[in-house]
Parts: structure tokens; sequence; C-alpha cells
């Protein structure tokens, strides 16, 4: 924090007097009066002509003035003081010689605090200086407080702000205990999103260009993502984790994660435009949405800590958005059961997540209809294109983003787009991803990165597979491949 913020101690104010009277024996007399007072500084200006400078360079407390001076009338000099923003709030006292009402009166339209037939009793001034000074001085001290807290709230805003939500930082600026460790338990809908396979695009571009490219996703998805109020709790490198119900609770907190995620889908054709004219890859997004209880609050320690939730709903989500594709929404049946009837559903699998003791079902989402009312292009059904000459694959399968020893051999035997058919002698079950090496008609490796997950089983040794990463080796040849039996089936 800068230094201005460190410094949380208050400046501190001593009762300071001016005195404005063209008499110096007044001037020296008040003097005596106030030197007894240790607490006390005392000025003396005797050219009322200069008392506006000598205010401004002293800054008093309160002012003391006479009505009857040459040169400047008492009445205009109280005018002066009052227009003068530096001492405009400053108590001032007016000293006369004489008790009339209509002068009094007068003083105090023009905006005198105080009215006093000089010479008063010594005790008596002092009391009457002291009581308007600690008036105003109490002022101050409120106004730089506030100032204080305001440069205070900015800097966190400013500091905060481009790491979380506008709710979290309000949460944290208006709440009395925000910053306090802790939490309470309490329904929310949890979205995570992810880049297909942008793992292995990372290891094959240099360490600026993945930055760049992970950038244009998250500027794009931040801005939709408050737009509908989500919680952004965390960005973990490609990935997004979101919360819709905390730190402020709605209503349609299910409905707006769901909308959300897919206005953000649609927007992927922006990410991408952006992409393409950097010569980046192409990246595609799947996104889990999740509605359960969670403890949700500050969680760390003093001196480090972070809002967030914890609770087996949290990991749930983290499964359900596993199993998607490039393009994918999934959410859970607690989701949908949230959201009511309005959800176009496209799809729906049976799952066993690791963790849960038995299997749930989990609902690929196309549309929203009602306020929203965002919907996807309709999926057509591709029909590959079947190869004369299958392609000589081998693959081992990931758990997690890690590879597993084993090599198994296998065939593409069909291919459109970004699918593929596979023909092997291991039986795969669906959703399982896979890492594949992919060779030519001379046996000679094009790739070893290419990604993939299975889509559809067939038979125990036929599947489907959609691919999450493709390098741009095995773009190039594949496409040489599909034009090239394209060509074959129109003759």
């Amino acid at each position: 924090m800068n230094s201005a913020l460190a410094e949380t101690k208050l400046a501190e104010h001593r009762i300071t007097v001016l005195l404005v009277d063209d008499q110096a024996i007044i001037g020296e007399t008040v003097r005596r009066m106030l030197n007894t007072e240790p607490d006390i500084d005392f000025h003396y200006c005797q050219d009322p002509t200069l008392a506006i400078k000598k205010a401004n360079q002293i800054q008093p407390t309160v002012i003391l003035q006479d009505l009857v001076m040459p040169d400047i009338d008492g009445l205009t000099l109280v005018r002066y003081f009052r227009a003068n923003r530096r001492t405009a709030a400053v108590p001032l006292i007016v000293l006369s010689s004489k008790e009339e009402a209509r002068t009094k009166a007068e003083a105090f339209a023009l905006g005198a605090n105080d009215y006093m037939v000089k010479l008063p009793d010594p005790l008596e001034i002092i009391a009457r200086i002291r009581y308007h000074s600690r008036g105003y001085i109490n002022l101050l001290e409120r106004n730089e407080a506030m100032d204080h807290l305001e440069r205070a709230n900015r800097f966190i805003r400013k500091t905060f702000g481009q790491y979380l939500s506008d709710d979290i930082v309000d949460s944290i600026l208006e709440t009395p205990d925000g910053a306090i460790l802790g939490g309470d338990k309490r329904q929310v809908t949890i979205m995570m999103t992810d880049l297909r396979g942008f793992t292995a695009i990372g290891e094959r571009l240099p360490a600026e260009e993945v930055v760049d490219i992970i950038n244009i996703y998250l500027e794009t998805m931040t801005e939709i993502i408050l737009k509908y109020k989500g919680t952004i709790d965390e960005f973990i490198g490609d990935a997004i984790f979101v919360i819709f119900g905390a730190p402020i609770q709605r209503e349609d907190d299910a409905l707006r994660a769901v909308a959300c995620s897919l206005e953000m889908q649609l927007s992927m054709a922006e990410v991408n435009r952006k992409c393409r004219e950097r010569s980046y890859p192409e990246v595609h997004q799947g996104i889990g949405i999740n509605t359960g209880m969670v403890v949700v609050g500050n969680i760390g320690s003093m001196k480090r800590m972070k809002y967030g939730c914890v609770g087996r709903n949290v990991n749930l989500t983290a499964r359900i958005e596993s199993y998607t594709v490039g393009g994918q929404t999934y959410i859970s049946e607690s989701t949908l059961k949230a959201c009511g009837d309005i959800l176009r559903v496209d799809d729906q699998l049976e799952v066993m997540p690791k963790g849960v003791k038995e299997p749930i079902v989990i609902y690929e989402i196309g549309g929203v209809g009602g306020k929203f009312n965002i919907q996807l292009p309709k999926k057509k059904a591709l029909e590959l294109l079947d190869l004369a000459e299958p392609l000589n694959i081998q693959f081992t399968v990931l758990a997690g983003k890690h590879a597993g020893s084993d090599l198994h051999s296998g065939s593409i035997t069909g291919i459109i787009e970004q699918a593929a058919a596979i023909t092997a002698d291991l039986e795969l079950e669906k959703l399982v991803n896979i890492k594949i090496t992919l060779f030519d008609e001379k046996s000679q490796a094009v790739t070893t990165d290419l990604y993939a997950k299975v889509t559809d089983v067939a038979s125990p040794s036929s599947f489907r597979v959609n691919f999450t990463s493709i390098p741009p080796e095995a773009e190039v040849f594949l496409g040489k491949v599909l034009n090239l039996h394209t060509q074959r089936k129109n003759h």
C-alpha cells in the first residue's frame, strides 16, 4: 500500500487563535490572557487587509475579529472570511465595544458564530475559544477520516477490483467484518470453465503467445460473467471458477449461471476471431455447472486470504466440467431443477464421477428461454467420411491430464473436421480422454500430441472421438487426407 494510505494516524490539531484588531493594545491584552494556556497558539493581525492571507497561512481554529476598523468595515471582513474557501467554516467571534441587537443580528446573518463585548473576562474568552475550537477540530477530524477512508476505498477498488468481482469488493468495504476469516453454509450455483486441450497448445507455443491467448479469452469471459452478476472466485490458468449466489444471493442464481454459460459459448466466435488475427490456434471451451450446499466466505490466514467456497459440490462441478468437449455446457440435475422447464436439453448422460457413490445424470444445455432467450445453434449429426486406407495410430489413456504408460494400437477409419471413428483392440468407455500418435502412409509419426475424447462407443472395439487439441502438423495432414478422400468420393 502506498505511503499516504499507510499513515493511518490522523493529523493532530492544536487550538489556534487569530485576532484581527487595528488596536495594538487589544492585541497585547488578548495575548496576555492566552499566554497562560499552553495548548493555545495565539496569532495577531493588526492590518485587516492582510487578515485573509494571515488566516490562510496559520489555519486558525477560531477567529476573533473587531467590528470597527479602518480600511475595511468589520461586517465586510466577516463576508470575506466566509467567502474564502479555507476560512468558510472556521468559527468566528465578533468583538465589539457596544452591545447592539441590530449589529449582532447582522453579524450572525453574515455567518458569525458568536458575539462578545470587548474586552471580556479572561475566563469567558478562553472558555468560548475552547468551545468553538473543539467543535471545529472535531469537524476537521471527521472530514480527514472520511477522506482517508475514501482514499483507502479507492485504493482497494483499484487494486483488488482487478482480481475480484464488484460484489466481493463491496462486501469487504461495506461490511465491518468483511475481511474476517470464516464463512457460512448456503446454496450456490458453481460454474467451472476450461479451454479443451489448451495444455497441449501451451506446450508448443512461446510463453508470451500462451499468455496472450489466455488474456483474450479471460477478458471476453470476465465481461460476460460480471454482466450476469457472477462472482469470479479464481482464474486457474485457462480455467475460470465462478460462484452465483455469494456474497449476494438471488432467486435466479442457477438460471443466470446457465444463461451466462450460453452467452460465453456464443462469444467464443469473437475470441477465435481475435486469435486468428494474431495467427494463434483456435480454442474451444467446456463448461460445467452444479447447484448445491457449500461453505462460502473468507478462507486462509490473516496474512493471506481469499474469498471462496469449499465442499463436495465444488469437486462435483469440476467433475461435470471434465466430461465436456469444446462448445458444450453440462449441468447437474440439481441445476436443471432450479432452472425450471425453460432450458433446452440437447442430450443427457449417466456418469459415475470420482468420489460419487451412485451414478448421476448430467444434461447438455443448448438454450434457455424466458427473459434471457439465448440459443446455441442446434448440432447437426455429422456423417464421417469413411477412409479407404485407414490411418494407423497409437494412443494412451489419460488419467486427468496425465497420459498412462500403456501404449495401444488402433486405426482411424472415418473422419470429418473435429471428429473421427477409431477401431482398436481396447474397449474404452464414453467420455474417456486419449492422447494419440498419428502416423502417415509411410509409418512416419505426424504428431505425438493429438488429443481426443471418446463421445460414443459403437462396439467393444469401435468408438467415436472428438478432437480436443489438434497441433498444426496434424491439422495440415488430416486436412489433406480429408480433401483427398472427398475428391475420390465425388468422382
